[in-house]
């Protein structure tokens, strides 16, 4: 869903309230879905190794986690997927009104008659995953340890409407760097983690899961791995998440990179609250990122606006596959054209079953409306200074919401330690460019190792 071209005064206004943060406003893993140890998996292999604080049984054990879904479930989504009710099309050449019909008859005939999830389970359980209890709620979590001495422990948190399904293309080139073009010495322990009400995590049973309690249970949560040095990353909540991570300041944090980053300072926030022209003393780099803002806060935050302020209220996309699917695709104009392409056979840096193996895994354990919950606990400014005291690297990809300038980078990290403008690579970089995603944290983050120990 996308807002209306000409919205009014007042709308526009709480339109950019949602993203600025001004007014804005039980657990279980679906059906079908199992934990469990077995002495043969992967999982078991990697839970003799993973540092554990307590004995098993024990409330802040750390258990092999495994997924698998019955046959049954994925019967009844191809079924579902069949019996789509279709509406007309859209009456404008272009993806102004939404999500195009054509781009979504494709995906859903792939989706019904070609798409393999087994596949993916099938990669998920050949990493070592696990799960374990903070403050109420089953964390879900791959962690996955370098073959290389002094690895880097690194926290990588993804976004809405994402999934641990973002990372795995990074996961060798992170911890096995010497097979992917880099050195030994670029090594990360990798651990990344399913926000709690997405994916394999819980479903909280009650309020107040917000980015800030979910970054004091990162923090918990490395701590119970037993890392007493590490670094955090992440895009799209994923920076919410360790930007909040970073002002608690836990000891053991070295610092964070993020690929969404939080620059906006008061004056450039409230110029696009409320809808104002750009300030006359921008520059070209702060011009273009100012207008791909305004766009985005004017035409591109429907989705944000119902599910900051009503996210029960969006039963259709827990009850229809096809109505899920073009709710998460229509998150901003750059990621829906790639995957308008890759739907009409061109190459992409992501293939159709990348995008339906995300997509069937938030249907699977039935985690649209928890997740979109995220965006009613949230009551922060998300793309406003947050005033970080320790480093922080950047990289900029063009087709994210926005290209931060590294004038307001540098102003809003004062120990920024790294900033990388790409050529290519949107809002789901680690995903559509693994490869230059994973050389921006080994570049990011080099300068750090020093003070690991």
């Amino acid at each position: 869903m996308t807002t209306n071209d000409n919205p009014a005064p007042e709308a526009s206004r709480f339109t950019r309230r949602i993203f600025l943060g001004v007014s804005a406003a039980a657990a279980g893993y679906g059906f079908g879905l199992t934990a469990f140890a077995s002495d043969a998996s992967a999982a078991q292999t990697s839970a003799d190794k993973t540092a554990q604080t307590a004995v098993a049984g024990a409330p802040d054990a750390i258990r092999p986690f495994r997924v698998s879904f019955p046959q049954e479930a994925l019967v009844d989504l191809r079924r579902r997927i069949s019996a789509t009710r279709w509406p007309t099309p859209e009456t404008v050449t272009d993806a102004s009104q939404g999500v195009r019909l054509a781009t979504m008859r494709a995906l859903a005939r792939y989706w019904a008659t070609q798409y393999d999830w087994r596949k993916v389970e099938a990669r998920l359980n050949a990493l070592p995953q696990f799960q374990t209890t903070i403050d109420g709620v089953d964390i879900h979590f791959i962690h996955v340890r370098s073959r290389h001495p002094n690895a880097l422990p690194a926290i990588v948190t993804h976004g809405w409407p994402g999934s641990v399904i973002e990372q795995l293309k990074i996961i060798g080139p992170l911890t096995d760097p010497t097979a992917h073009g880099g050195k030994a010495s670029d090594a990360f322990d990798v651990v990344i983690p399913s926000i709690p009400g997405h994916g394999f995590s819980g479903k909280p049973p009650t309020t107040g899961w917000d980015p800030v309690r979910i970054a004091r249970a990162w923090t918990v949560l490395m701590r119970r791995l037993g890392y007493a040095q590490y670094v955090a990353q992440g895009g799209d909540w994923g920076d919410a998440i360790s930007e909040q991570m970073a002002l608690l300041a836990p000891p053991e944090l070295l610092g964070i990179h993020v690929n969404m980053p939080a620059t906006l300072s008061p004056k450039i926030s409230r110029a696009l609250k409320y809808g104002e022209p750009a300030p006359a003393d921008l520059s070209a780099d702060e011009q273009h990122a100012y207008q791909q803002l305004d766009t985005f806060f004017k035409h591109g935050l429907g989705y944000a606006i119902e599910m900051a302020n009503r996210p029960q209220t969006l039963y259709g996309i827990e009850d229809s596959p096809v109505g899920l699917a073009a709710w998460m695709l229509d998150h901003d104009a750059a990621s829906q054209a790639l995957i308008a392409r890759v739907f009409d056979g061109q190459s992409e840096g992501l293939t159709r079953d990348d995008i339906l193996d995300n997509i069937t895994l938030y249907w699977l354990t039935r985690t649209a409306i928890s997740s979109a919950r995220l965006y009613w606990e949230n009551k922060l400014a998300f793309f406003d200074v947050k005033n970080l005291r320790i480093p922080v690297a950047v990289s900029v990809f063009p087709d994210e919401i926005y290209a931060a300038p590294r004038s307001w980078t540098e102003q809003a990290y004062p120990k920024l330690i790294h900033y990388n403008r790409l050529e290519k690579g949107g809002h789901f970089a680690a995903w559509e460019q693994p490869k230059v995603f994973a050389e921006e944290l080994r570049a990011g983050f080099r300068s750090l190792r020093a003070k690991a120990t």
